[in-house]
Parts: C-alpha cells; sequence; structure tokens
C-alpha cells in the first residue's frame, strides 16, 4: 500500500487506453497524499493519443485557486518523437475528487479539432485528517462510534459519555444529525436544517439559531482539542420533515401536484386509499385484520368498488369518442383542394398494413398535454388527415367520405390506445399487489411492526403525499399536496422515482416515509434557487462543523446535486471525509458514486453476515491484502524524479472503495435478535481485525438487546459503565486496530473452519503480526470443531481472550437505556506447544466456547527472519553474470522442454494442477508468475506447490549443473547465487516462500536480461521496453542442442526458426529463416559473432549452388529450396554494411561439406571438408551456378527424407530467362519458396501437392537476385570482388551488369498489372485472368497462370531490397492496396480474401476430405504471417505510403503481444484477423526479426 512509504514522494503511473482513454476498470482511482503525490498518466507508443497532439484536460485546480468542476486546464503531453509514446505529469496536493480525458489531433493549443477519448477517468484524492497533536490519522485507522444524540440528553452532560467513548479508543464520533427534528422526532426527518435541536440546550427558548451554533461548534472543538476525537455528521438532502415550516412559503421544494403534474393519477389513488380506510365498516369490513382473508376481502373491494370508480386510465389514453367528434368539426372546415395527401405508392403501402402497423404511424400525431388531466392526449387532425385518407382506402379528400373517415380514425386510435390500457392494467394490478403485500406486512407479519386497527389516522397502507392546508396560501391548487419520501426495493439508484420517467408512486413501489417530503432539486440552481441555496447553506454548516460528512440516503440523491453540493462543503473543509450510505445492488452502481462524489469510504456491516463463512468473506473483502502479497516489494521502483529518490507505482488495476466495516448499525438487528448474544464479542473482534476503517453503534459494547427504533425511542443511554458487556476487551481490540493500521499491518490471512474464525494481520518485511481466534455463535446448531492450530517457524505470545457469558438478567427501565447481563470472563493462556519448526496452539472447546475470543502477537522464529531476506534476495553482485555470453544467457532464461530435455535429459517444471512451464530458465517461472503478482494470486498453484515442498527451488538451482558440466561452466556464480537463496528461502514458513521464490526469480532473470541487453546493440537498451523484448528474442532463439549446430564436428550455437516446433534435430536450423532472421536478430542486436559464425557454416554447406532449406548441422543438408540462397545474399550484404570490418568476410577460408565439383556428389563426413573457398568465391559460386542452370534430383529422394512428396518433387531445376534475366524454377510438385507447405493428406486427395508451389519467377526471389546483382557489382567497382561475369546455360558470357539491367527493364513490365486495363499493351498481362489491379504478380512463369495473379505480400520483400525495381507511383498504390486487403492486426494475409482458395484457418491435423485445407495444406493461403509485416512496413515507410506515426500505430498490436505472450515473442501466424493458431510457433525468429529490422530503419533514420 502507497502509505506504507512514510517520506518518500509518490509516483502514481497510469497506462490509458489506446485513444487516452482509462481502462473500464481503472475509471476510478483513489490516490493518497503524501510529502509529494505526483500522479502520471502514460500513453503507450503508438497509441492514438501519442501520435496526435494528446492534451490532458483535468479539473484539478493545477494553478492554485479554488476547485471549479466545469474548468478543465489543458495540460499537453510530452513525447518520445522517435518511440511516439508519450506522458503527463501533475503534482496533486488537494484533496478532493477530479475529472479527466484526453483529447488528441488538431493542435494541442485548443480544441479546435480535437478529437475526445471515450471515457473519462476519476481521481479522489483522500483527504488528510489529524489528530489533535497534529499527527495524520490513517483513514483505515478511524474506530467511530455513532451516537444518538437525543439519546443523551442535553450538551452539557455529554462529558461522562465523550469520557467513556474515548477511553474505549474510538478517535471518531458520528452524531445522527443534531439539526430541528420535525414531528415524528426522527433525526432523519428535519424540520429545519440551519438550526440545531432543542434537546441539545439547557434552555432552548432562550437561544437563537446563531448562538446554538457557537454551543455545537464549542462542543465539538472542545471534543476535537480534550478528547482527540474528530466528528463525523450526517447531510440528509433527499427529503424534509413533512412539517418543515419552510414548505408553506416554498412548495416548489418538493414534488407536488403543480410542478410534477405526473403525480396526479396517484394522488387520486392514495386519496381514495386514505377515504376507504375511514369507511370499511360502510362496506362490511374488517377494520381490525386477524388472517390474509381480512385483507383478501379489503382488497376484493378495493379492486371491483375504488379502482374502476377512479378511472385513472383517463390519465393515460385518447378519448376516441372527444376526438372522433372533434375530427368530425375539423373536416367540415378543412378546404379539399388544400389538403396534401400521400402519394400513391405510399397509400398503396399504408392501405396493406395491418391496423396495428398503421396505428404505429398515427402515433407521432398523438401529444401529450397536461399529465395531471384527464385525457390529455390530443390529436393532430391536420397531421393525421392524409393517413387517415390512406388507411380508409380513399384517392383524394371529400367531404361526403367524413363518415368513413371518422370511423377509421377512430379505429385508428382505439389501436394506439391499446398498450396504454395495457399499460394501465400492469400499473394497477401492480399497486394492487404493493398495497397487499404491505398490508401484509405492517399488520401480519411477524418482522412487522403490528400497526393496530385502520382508520383514516391510521390508513391502510402509509400515505404516499403530505397535504398541507391549502387556507390563506398564495400558492397554486395542488401546490401543497406533496410526494413523501421512500425507497424501493431493487431500484435503478439512477432514476429519480419521482420524476415523469417513473410510475413508482402510481404502482404504490415505494416503502414510504410519511414524516418525509422529497425534495426536488431539478437539474441545477436555476430550477429550483431557494431550494439550492437553503441546501447549500446547511451542507456548508456541516462541513464547518465536523471534520466527516455522512450521505444518508446516497444511492436516491440525485448525482448531480450531491456534486454541488459536495464542492461547496469541500471549499469549507478540504479535507473533509466523505462516508455514504450506498445500496444500489451492484459494485459498478457504487463505483459511479464513489468515482463522482468523491466517497472516501462505503459503510458496510459485519451483522449483515449469516454464518462464520460469510463473515470470514467479508472481513477477506474489507480486510486488506494477502500475507505475502507481492505488488508492492516486486512492481514498486524507487527511481530518480527531477533529482529526488521517488516511489514509482504503476497502476495495475482501478480502485475498490474504501469500506467503514460497521459491528452493527441503527437499521440492524443486534447479535441477540439475529445470532446469539455472546456473539457481540467475537463478532468486534473480527471487525476490528479488518483493515478498514471500523464503527459500532452506542449500545452494542453494552449488549443492548434489540435495535432501537431512531424515530419512537425515548428512553436515554445509561450513565457509561466500563464494567458492563464488552467494553473491557473493546478498548484493548480498538487500541490493537490504531496501533496495526498506524503501523502499517497491512496483510491479512482469514481462515475459516466450522464456528471457528482465525486472521492474522501481518506488517509486510518482518512479517510480525497480531492472530485473532474467534469462536462465533451464530447459533446453537452451528457446526463446531477446528484441526490442529499450527504456525509454522514462528512464535506466538499470548496478549488476551476473553469469554462472552450472558446471565439471563436485563434492566428494564422505563427511562433509560441498558444492556443485557453479561459476564465478561478472561480466558488464559492455551498451551502453546513448539513442535519441530512450529508452535501449535492447543485449544481446549470446553474452556473456549462460542462467544471467544484470543489473541496472539506473533513473530517469525530467528532463523525465519526476515529483516535481511529483502536485501539478499533483490541485491546481485555483477560479478555473478558479468562472465555470463549470450549464449549462457539462454540457457538461464529460455530452453523450451525439448531444448532442455535433450541438454539435460530432464525437461521443464511440470507445476500440478497447472501444467509445464514454457520455459525451463528464469523466464519459465516469471511468465507464470506475472499475473500472480500483478493480482495478489497467492491461491495459484504454483504458490501451492511452493508451499507444500522445495522441488520448484531445487529445480531452479540443479538444472544448471549438467550445463556447468559440459559447456556452460561460466553459470556457476549464478548457480551459487541461486542455491544460496533458495536455501535461505527454504527456511521460511511456508506462506512466505511463494513471495521470496518469485522475489529471486525476479532478481536473477532481471541481471542476467539486463547483462544481455548490455552485450547487444544500443538500439534494444532504449527505455521503450518493446525493443528490448524483440532483442531478447535473439537470446531466446540462438541456444546449443547437441543434435543441431552449424557443423556436424561439435555441437555450436544456433538460430532455432521457431518454439516449441523448431527445437532440435534437423529442423532447428532452416537457411531461409536463420537468412531472412540474421540481419534483425543478430546484426541489429550487434551480435555481428553470431552473424558471421551463421554466414560461414551455412556457406560450408552450398551445393549445387545452394544454401540448404534444413542444415541438420552440415550432417545431410537438404536442398530443397530456390530462396535460401538469395537471402544467404541479402544476409552476407547486409552484415558487409553494418558489421565493423564487415568487408573482411569476404575473404574468410570455407571448408567446404562438399567438393568443388559440377557433379555435386554426395560424400558422407569422413570424406567432407577437403575443399575450402572464400566467401566471395561461394558468392560467385552462387550466381554462376544460377547462371548456367540448377537442375539435379535431390539426394536420397524418396520417403526417408520426405514421405509427403512425389516422386516429381524432388526434381530440382531452375533455369535463368535470359530474355528478362529472371530466375524461372521448381514445378507443380515442389514448393521451393518459403511458402513451402506440402499437401499431406490422401483422404482428400493432396498428398504429395503443394498447397503454395509457386513455380517461375518469385517476386521476392526476383528482388533477392537484383539486390545481390547491384551489391556485387559495386563491390566490384570497389575493388572486393573480382568477378564481373558469368556463364550461361549455353556457355556465353553474360555481363553481371548485363543480368542487372535485363531485370531491371523488364520487371515492371511482366510484373505489374496496370490499374487501367487500357494500359496493359504495356505489360505481360492476360487480361481474361486478372481479378485485380494495380498491383505485382506474385509470380512470372507459373505452371498455372491463375497462380501468377494471385495478390499477396511478397512484393514488399523485393520492395525492400531492390526499390529501384518499381515506378514510384505503381509501388504506392500497390502497397496502399495491401494495407487494405491483406494487412491483419499482427500478420500479413498470405492471400487476397477474395481470392477462391482463401482459407485463413491453419488446422495441421484437420481430417477432412478438403482439398484446399486438409492437413493444414492451406498454411500460406490466407493465415496471417508476421515476417512479412516488417517487410510491408519498412517498404510502406521507404515508398512514403505509411509515416512512423502509423507504423507506429499498427505496432501496437505487436506491442500487446509480445508483452502478453508466455513465450515472450511473437508468433510464426495467425489465424484470420489475428485470431490464435494453435499449430503456430509461439514465438518465431523472423517474427521478431524483421520488426527489428523496421525499428532500426525508423530510429536511425529519425
Amino acid at each position: 500500500m502507497a502509505d506504507d512509504v512514510k517520506h518518500t514522494p509518490l509516483l502514481f503511473a497510469l497506462t490509458l487506453d489506446e485513444d487516452g482513454s482509462p481502462l473500464p476498470d481503472q475509471q476510478y482511482l483513489r490516490i493518497p497524499l503524501h510529502t509529494k503525490t505526483i500522479f502520471r498518466w502514460q500513453l503507450a507508443a503508438g497509441s492514438l493519443a501519442a501520435t496526435d497532439d494528446a492534451v490532458l484536460c483535468l479539473n484539478y485546480p493545477i494553478h492554485g485557486g479554488d476547485f471549479d468542476r466545469a474548468t478543465f486546464h489543458r495540460i499537453p503531453f510530452k513525447r518520445d518523437e522517435q518511440l511516439l509514446s508519450a506522458f503527463c505529469d501533475v503534482v496533486l496536493a488537494h484533496p478532493g475528487v477530479y475529472e479527466y480525458y484526453v483529447t488528441h489531433g488538431g493542435g494541442s493549443g485548443s480544441n479546435d479539432g480535437q478529437k475526445r477519448c471515450r471515457t473519462s477517468g476519476r481521481l479522489v484524492v483522500e483527504p488528510r485528517l489529524t489528530r489533535s497533536d497534529g499527527s495524520l490519522l490513517p483513514l483505515d485507522a478511524l474506530m467511530i462510534q455513532s451516537v444518538v444524540p437525543k439519546w443523551m440528553g442535553c450538551m452539557a452532560e455529554w462529558d461522562a459519555h465523550l469520557q467513556a467513548i474515548r477511553d474505549a479508543n474510538y478517535n471518531m464520533i458520528h452524531f445522527v444529525p443534531m439539526q430541528q427534528r420535525g414531528s415524528s422526532n426522527s433525526p432523519y426527518s428535519i424540520a429545519d436544517q440551519l438550526t440545531f435541536a432543542d434537546d441539545l440546550f439547557e434552555t432552548p427558548s432562550n437561544m437563537t439559531r446563531d448562538a446554538r451554533y457557537d454551543a455545537v461548534k464549542h462542543l465539538l472543538t472542545r471534543m476535537y482539542d480534550h478528547y482527540d476525537m474528530l466528528a463525523l455528521s450526517d447531510v440528509v438532502w433527499n427529503h424534509t420533515s413533512h412539517d418543515s415550516p419552510f414548505l408553506l412559503e416554498h412548495p416548489e421544494a418538493g414534488y407536488n401536484l403543480v410542478n410534477s403534474p405526473h403525480l396526479v393519477p396517484a394522488y387520486e389513488l392514495d386519496t381514495a386509499l386514505v377515504e376507504l380506510s375511514g369507511q370499511l365498516a360502510q362496506h362490511g369490513l374488517k377494520a381490525q385484520v386477524h388472517s390474509v382473508d381480512d385483507i383478501d376481502a379489503i382488497m376484493k373491494h378495493i379492486k371491483a368498488h375504488v379502482i374502476p370508480a377512479l378511472r385513472l386510465y383517463e390519465y393515460k389514453v385518447v378519448d376516441v369518442t372527444a376526438a372522433k367528434a372533434a375530427f368530425g368539426e375539423f373536416l367540415q372546415k378543412v378546404d379539399g383542394n388544400g389538403v396534401a395527401l400521400l402519394g400513391n405508392d405510399d397509400r398503396c403501402n399504408i392501405a396493406s398494413l395491418s391496423l396495428h402497423a398503421q396505428a404505429q404511424k398515427a402515433l407521432p400525431c398523438v401529444t401529450n398535454g397536461h399529465l395531471g388531466t384527464r385525457f390529455h392526449k390530443k390529436v393532430d387532425y391536420a397531421s393525421i388527415l392524409p393517413l387517415v385518407v390512406a388507411v380508409a382506402q380513399r384517392d383524394a379528400f371529400s367531404k361526403a367520405d367524413a363518415p368513413l373517415l371518422i370511423d377509421t380514425l377512430g379505429k385508428l386510435l382505439d389501436e394506439c390506445n391499446l398498450p396504454w390500457y395495457k399499460e394501465y392494467d400492469e400499473d394497477v394490478a401492480v399497486a394492487l399487489d404493493n398495497v397487499k403485500n404491505r398490508l401484509i406486512f405492517t399488520r401480519l407479519a411477524d418482522n412487522g411492526p403490528k400497526m393496530g386497527a385502520i382508520s383514516a389516522s391510521e390508513p391502510l397502507v402509509e400515505t404516499y403525499f403530505t397535504r398541507l392546508s391549502q387556507e390563506n396560501s398564495v400558492h397554486p391548487a395542488g401546490s401543497l399536496q406533496l410526494a413523501n419520501n421512500g425507497w424501493i426495493w431493487n431500484a435503478d439508484p439512477l432514476l429519480d422515482f419521482a420524476s415523469a420517467a417513473s410510475s413508482a408512486y402510481l404502482r404504490r413501489e415505494v416503502i414510504i416515509w410519511g414524516d418525509c417530503v422529497k425534495l426536488r432539486y431539478g437539474q441545477g440552481p436555476e430550477d429550483n434557487p431557494w431550494l439550492w441555496e437553503h441546501m447549500t447553506t446547511y451542507t456548508e454548516q456541516v462541513a464547518t462543523l465536523f471534520h466527516g460528512i455522512r450521505i444518508d440516503n446516497c444511492h436516491s440523491t440525485p448525482i448531480h446535486v450531491a456534486q454541488y453540493l459536495l464542492d461547496k462543503a469541500r471549499k469549507v473543509r478540504p479535507d473533509l471525509y466523505v462516508l455514504a450510505e450506498l445500496f444500489t445492488g451492484s459494485a459498478e452502481k457504487d463505483n459511479v458514486f464513489v468515482s463522482q462524489l468523491g466517497i472516501h469510504a462505503l459503510i458496510r456491516e459485519a451483522m449483515q453476515a449469516w454464518d462464520t463463512h460469510e463473515l470470514s468473506r467479508l472481513v477477506h473483502r474489507h480486510g486488506g491484502k494477502p500475507v505475502g502479497s507481492m505488488d508492492a516489494d516486486m512492481m514498486w521502483q524507487e527511481i530518480d524524479y527531477e533529482g529526488q529518490s521517488t516511489l514509482h507505482i504503476p497502476l495495475l488495476h482501478g480502485s475498490m472503495p474504501r469500506a467503514l466495516f460497521m459491528e452493527c448499525t441503527h437499521d440492524n438487528e443486534t447479535p441477540a435478535q439475529k445470532r446469539l448474544a455472546q456473539d457481540a464479542l467475537p463478532n468486534a473482534a473480527v471487525v476490528a481485525f479488518a483493515d478498514c476503517a471500523t464503527g459500532s453503534v452506542k449500545g452494542y459494547d453494552d449488549l443492548y438487546p434489540k435495535l432501537l427504533d431512531i424515530v419512537t425511542e425515548k428512553r436515554s443511554y445509561a450513565l457509561p459503565d466500563g464494567n458492563v458487556g464488552i467494553h473491557a476487551v473493546k478498548k484493548q481490540l480498538q487500541q490493537l486496530h490504531g496501533d496495526m493500521a498506524v503501523q502499517r499491518y497491512h496483510e491479512v490471512h482469514v481462515h475459516q473452519e466450522n464456528d471457528y474464525l482465525l486472521v492474522h494481520r501481518q506488517r509486510a518485511g518482518p512479517q510480525d503480526g497480531y492472530l485473532l481466534i474467534a469462536r462465533t455463535a451464530f447459533n446453537d446448531s452451528a457446526p463446531t470443531g477446528i484441526a490442529p492450530i499450527r504456525l509454522a517457524r514462528t512464535r506466538a505470545e499470548f496478549m488476551f481472550g476473553a469469554s462472552l457469558h450472558m446471565t439471563g438478567d436485563e434492566k428494564d427501565e422505563k427511562d433509560t437505556l441498558h444492556g443485557l447481563g453479561s459476564n465478561l470472563v478472561t480466558l488464559l493462556a492455551p498451551p502453546l506447544q513448539k513442535e519441530q519448526d512450529h508452535v501449535h496452539i492447543a485449544l481446549d472447546p470446553a474452556q473456549f466456547p462460542p462467544g471467544s475470543i484470543m489473541v496472539f502477537k506473533t513473530e517469525l522464529l530467528p532463523d525465519a527472519n526476515t529483516s535481511t531476506i529483502k536485501e539478499l534476495v533483490t541485491h546481485m553482485d555483477d560479478s555473478v553474470v558479468s562472465e555470463l555470453d549470450l549464449v549462457d544467457c539462454n540457457v538461464a532464461l529460455y530452453r523450451c522442454h525439448n531444448e532442455e530435455a535433450e541438454t539435460t535429459q530432464g525437461g521443464v517444471y511440470d507445476i500440478p494442477g497447472f501444467g509445464p512451464l514454457v520455459y525451463a530458465g528464469l523466464q519459465g517461472w516469471l511468465t507464470v508468475l506475472k499475473p500472480i503478482i500483478r493480482n495478489s494470486d497467492l491461491g495459484h498453484p504454483l504458490c501451492d506447490n511452493l508451499r507444500k515442498g522445495p522441488w520448484a527451488l531445487d529445480y531452479v538451482v540443479n538444472r544448471l549443473d549438467k550445463y556447468i558440466a559440459s559447456t556452460r561452466p561460466r553459470l556457476g556464480p549464478l548457480r551459487q547465487w541461486l542455491a544460496t537463496r533458495m536455501d535461505r528461502v527454504k527456511q521460511l514458513p511456508d506462506f512466505l516462500v511463494p513471495k521470496y521464490f518469485a522475489m529471486v526469480i525476479q532478481t536473477a532473470h532481471q541481471h542476467v536480461t539486463q547483462h544481455a541487453l548490455r552485450q547487444m546493440s544500443s538500439l534494444v537498451r532504449r527505455e521503450d521496453p518493446f525493443l528490448g523484448q524483440l532483442g531478447m528474442t535473439s537470446v531466446q532463439l540462438v541456444g546449443e542442442v547437441p543434435s543441431a549446430g552449424l557443423n556436424p564436428r561439435n555441437a555450436t550455437p544456433s538460430l532455432a526458426a521457431g518454439l516449441p516446433h523448431f527445437t532440435n534435430g534437423p529442423f532447428r536450423t532452416w537457411g531461409r529463416d536463420v537468412f531472412i532472421s540474421l540481419r534483425g536478430l543478430l546484426l541489429v542486436t550487434g551480435r555481428f559473432d553470431e552473424a558471421r559464425a551463421h554466414l560461414l557454416g551455412f556457406a560450408s554447406t552450398l551445393k549445387h549452388g545452394l544454401i540448404p532449406n534444413l542444415l541438420d548441422g552440415g550432417k545431410q543438408p537438404r536442398y530443397n529450396a530456390r530462396d535460401a540462397a538469395w537471402f544467404f545474399m541479402q544476409a552476407i550484404q547486409d552484415y558487409c554494411r553494418m558489421a565493423p570490418n564487415g568487408l573482411q568476410i569476404l575473404s574468410a577460408v570455407v571448408p567446404r561439406r562438399f567438393p568443388i565439383d559440377p557433379a555435386d556428389p554426395y560424400v558422407p563426413l569422413e570424406d567432407a571438408y577437403r575443399d575450402e573457398s572464400t566467401l566471395a568465391e561461394i558468392m560467385h559460386e552462387i550466381l554462376s551456378r544460377h547462371a548456367a542452370g540448377i537442375h539435379f534430383r535431390e539426394y536420397n529422394a524418396g520417403p526417408e527424407i520426405d514421405c509427403q512428396m512425389s516422386d516429381q518433387g524432388f526434381n530440382i531445376d531452375i533455369e535463368i530467362d535470359w530474355a528478362t534475366g529472371l530466375p524461372i524454377g521448381g514445378n507443380e510438385f515442389n514448393c521451393g519458396t518459403w511458402m513451402d507447405k506440402m499437401g499431406e493428406s490422401a483422404k482428400a486427395g493432396n498428398k504429395g501437392l503443394p498447397g503454395t508451389s509457386r513455380d517461375g519467377a518469385p517476386v521476392e526471389i526476383v528482388g533477392l537476385l537484383k539486390s545481390a546483382l547491384r551489391w556485387v557489382i559495386q563491390l566490384q567497382k570497389d575493388g572486393h570482388y573480382p568477378w564481373t561475369t558469368v556463364k550461361n546455360q549455353h556457355g556465353q558470357t553474360i555481363e553481371l551488369a548485363a543480368w542487372d539491367k535485363l531485370i531491371q527493364d523488364h520487371f515492371e513490365r511482366v510484373f505489374y498489372i496496370p490499374q487501367d486495363p487500357a494500359d496493359d499493351g504495356q505489360h505481360q498481362v492476360n487480361p481474361k485472368i486478372v481479378h485485380r489491379r494495380g498491383i505485382y504478380k506474385d509470380v512470372v512463369g507459373a505452371g498455372k497462370p491463375y497462380c501468377e495473379y494471385q495478390f499477396r505480400p511478397n512484393f514488399a520483400c523485393a520492395m525492400v531490397v531492390a526499390p529501384e525495381l518499381f515506378d514510384r507511383q505503381h509501388a504506392r498504390a500497390a502497397l496502399s492496396l495491401a494495407s487494405e486487403v491483406l494487412l491483419g492486426p499482427l500478420g500479413m494475409r498470405t492471400l487476397d480474401p477474395e481470392d477462391n482458395e482463401y482459407n485463413p484457418y491453419y488446422d495441421n491435423a484437420n481430417d477432412s476430405d478438403d482439398i484446399l485445407v486438409a492437413k493444414g495444406r492451406n498454411y500460406h493461403q490466407g493465415p496471417e504471417w508476421l515476417w512479412l509485416t516488417g517487410y510491408f512496413l519498412r517498404a510502406a515507410y521507404a515508398f512514403d505510403v505509411l509515416s512512423p506515426k502509423d507504423i507506429a500505430r499498427i505496432l501496437r498490436a505487436h506491442r500487446r503481444e509480445i508483452a502478453a505472450s508466455p513465450w515472450c515473442g511473437l508468433p510464426e501466424l495467425t489465424n484470420k484477423n489475428g485470431a490464435f493458431c494453435n499449430d503456430s510457433c509461439y514465438t518465431q525468429a523472423w517474427s521478431s526479426s524483421t520488426l527489428l529490422d523496421l525499428l532500426s530503419d525508423l530510429i536511425v533514420a529519425s
């Protein structure tokens, strides 16, 4: 909790949603004030607001002065122009409730053209309450006793009560309203809001209003100064006493029949019921009801006689008879030539409709009149006439048709009336039901008041209206008939139930308070000026006198009224503490009131619990954080803020309202009524152990036998006696509650077993605490018994105990209130048995009966003491990781199951009840721990596993042993550090093991990660977490496994294509994947040695002029990739450009796995590596072999190397078309590009048929070839490459420059599909096949011409590596179209959604007979691949189609994905529109790599 830190400035950081809105669960936040409190609003990189001149609009008075709710100050966000993230800081120093929202676009200087975020947020900046000595009093330390002043006598007699309350360690008194009461004598039915009640004073008749005010102020000041107690009182804003004098002068203050005519029907019904109450005998009905039958007889009479006589339906319906007559008169006056009839088609359509549908069209012509008048609904005859003519099926208006038209109108209006009659019937049925139920409750129910005989003065049901005398009144008739206030079960608290929008008064749904008139505020002060001014003065008076206010009946208070009055109150007392009685029925609606009004605590009551389990739930909900919570220690960080050490607190969740947890309130029954009387003690103790403000009513500690009626009770409190009831123990409990709050015992563990309830409050860090054992007394038959109470690695010291025994005595004095007779028995300490490393508290149930408590002080055993452990587990000396290389870091952090199993013969840790980790290393643990830390989810299976035994702790340490013993000895210091920390954690009590285990893991992870990042480029070390996360995928994917390396002679680190599917053996390292990924993962990150190793390792396996598709460590490489050699050439080019002294690699000598022989024979390993070449020679060999043509059949062709491929598929053919310079290759039975899915389903008939063969000249290969030619030509000019020619398949010499020019000259002609068909003649286009224009073909020269014209994203790759090939205008148009059609949330759609072969859901297990999708044949036929996103965005940026802001917005999804991914990477692909694909690798090398390429381009360029 933030108040754990006393003097350090606090910075609360809230990350806003995409448009600048707070997330739904973060719209309400409560913020404590400290030495210095800073609030930071953060806009994530790429969010709309961060890219578009975001401005924070906040009504906090940032420049000082008074708060004005409507004045919003505009504060521009500070933006990082490279990362496109932004933040805005405001120092908070003034309590209150403040609203904010974000605007963006249109510049930050004004609102002009700016868009507002969809939702605003609110900060409740909490007040600072102080004791009389000036020290701060935490809000959760409040202990409030609620008293009824009218039972205390006059204020001159209060000292004894105040002293007793202070002696019981209460620090705040809640006074129910002290203002002048109305005739009902209810404190909440106030007659004069500005005058204090007569009975507070010895001689009230001699005291003016001001004198009374001064006397109350003097008493409250003395109470604060002398007794060190704060004062709290109610504000009653909803109603006033029915006999308030001001109502005669200002009846507009209430809902009367003039300003609220919609209440007239309800008033007539109410009057009729009152009149019937005095006439029952005349109708043969019983006034004294004894049974439901008696009530049924009354209800039958009401239904048969009273209701029909009222004819209340006349307030809802149209008087059809009168309307027809008036319509007839109207028709006689109408000039037929002036009637604008409907058109023929409209008339025909209307005539064909049902009568109901025709009536619906008539409804707009019926309008409401004065709602308090019968038959107020009127018809606009001029408007309805054309409709009537159409319904009557007349082509023209004629007065001769008047009878027909009048009859037609009557039928339409009868139909219109039907739903209004139905509404009336429902209203009557509900009203009758409610009258009956209320009669049963008030006259017959055991829990009701059992009122006596029905009469005019004691009517059937409470009257809904106050009827003031109209005599001598200057106000219109009906003004003095005022609606009374009340409440409704399950009502919408945001709806004014007395307004015209509600029928609650007519339906008798209001449980009425007959002594209270409901106040009518309207929408603002202008609607009722006198009332607003009067209630403002009242509110300011209360706020001036009292430290806090309790909003009575808050859920029925209009929010805008409460806001206005609270603003006035806070202006008087800025540190005003605000409580509320709030029963909305849902936490969401509670939060509406809490957040908009700035309520600091909601009243919650322990006596609402119906059993011990429910009581345990309540104390758990209101009781603080779980013991061993991790969020503060693991997520809060000390940072430097403007030269001052400041605690950075990320706000990950919205706030819950604080609770004022009451033992009992004035509104609910006592323990003696709801439970057993002796439960008063355990109930009080449980409340005292809650980590929130607590409270009670005066009389609870005295054991009052029943709920006192705050209206009718006339007795007074007895003089205080500290020896009665539970006072003696309550004082100790209160002292303990205050100490625990001030000393920050904020962690709570609650355990319930039968009638036993244990609450353990602890202080985070030292973990010393206080343990309450309570045995409740809900009833005599409650289940009992408890398992042995053992405290692990803890010692306990008995503090006190007590048992409440009822004697059966009860004083029943006429004038004084007393409690039940009882004995408070002091309990002796139970035996504390030490058993090995825990203590056993041995309770004897006979000596600890229901109604008993014991309190113990606890602390950890010396060997388990945590005083030094935090420093131990959070500190790591740099020397522990300083010698680790990045492969060591891979071992420490990552290693998925197959990698771990092959290396250690073990595997990842499997958490019982949860499943295996994704990684064996530290990241695997942190992936599981992150949500646990964030949500304090200590019930997670991992926490359970950690508490049960040391298996996970041992695994973390011991898994490193085999690595250290073989190839990774540098991990030794890390292993030793982990071992010493885990050994220390094992000494802790089991409930603390999860927290400190997590801290060990986090510390080690942070240090290893930071060390890894320090070994990489500055780009990935920037403050942006996304760059670091992408950079760490390089560490994640480059590792060492025995079965896979870069050469067969010794194991070497190698780049996995993706995890978990490509981890070891021949399928770990793929040629094209490596060289697509090499630039981003190894060059952009600065891992030049690893890049060089991969280049030279693959170079050594060159064969047939090709780079292997599957390297297989050089043992049996497979050469079925037409593109790998060209991605390899591009990677060499990138290396030479980006690595220090990069060109030197061209002269590196490469031992050859296969002999340099035009026949390309296969040789076993023992005959390998006898030839060697320089890398430059290998480059030239690739160009030369392609120029001359490549034709071979794969070595060992057949099922041994590929059981899915057909025989023809093993034939590899590539030739250059010397008319265009393009490389043509492949056939319909193989798939030599990255789109390499081979059909596998014999059932569906696709086995051996590639999903995407792409035979011909694929666009990306052409671009890569062009890039290679351009580069080597330049190398030759610069003296780094000696060759200028190659020979073609006919032995003819071809200049490299000529080859380059051929491609340049023909590319647009053969690849571009023009937007305008008129331009087709300039291009190689078959118009009959074209189905999308303005694009680039995916291939040229395909065996199936249709495939050439498919719109795929591969052209973007060619644009990046060879932009010179593309006409700029054509390129921009194609990229724009791709942005609309192919760009998905994360990846690029691999096929145009309008293509017939588009199938975007990849399921490799699909066993259907669908040839297109069976066994996942559609792998590249619509699913969205992420690696192409990087190339597309690079191309779009290079060709000015997308700006950095546009790109940043697109990358928001990737930021979210990598942050949320358990694998901490970006997936291989997704299904349609970013949907999860279960068959995808969860982290793929090229997915991260190409985004690193992109970000490098953007940041370096900027």
